[in-house]
């Protein structure tokens, strides 16, 4: 088996379509001076087509479902 690269981010920065397709900045957290909050840092961009973010979302919602059914993640009844 190949060695896979791990690649670690606190969360999406910004996404946006363009080309035809999707685009994600994924971005770290970086300190600043002290006491101040730190600063989203963008590290990678991951470019997919729509059909691969309609599964990959998909595939999140299901994962996030099952957390919710765990009791590891809780609804937001406020949200939108």
């Amino acid at each position: 088996m190949a060695d896979k690269k791990e690649i670690f981010v606190d969360g999406i920065g910004q996404i946006h379509f363009a080309g035809g397709m999707l685009r994600m900045d994924l971005v770290t957290l970086q300190p600043t001076e002290e006491g101040k909050a730190p600063v989203p840092e963008q590290k990678v961009r991951l470019i997919m087509p729509p059909q691969g973010f309609l599964a990959t979302f998909n595939a999140m919602q299901q994962l996030i479902d099952k957390l919710v059914d765990a009791g590891i993640l809780k609804k937001n009844e406020n949200a939108r």
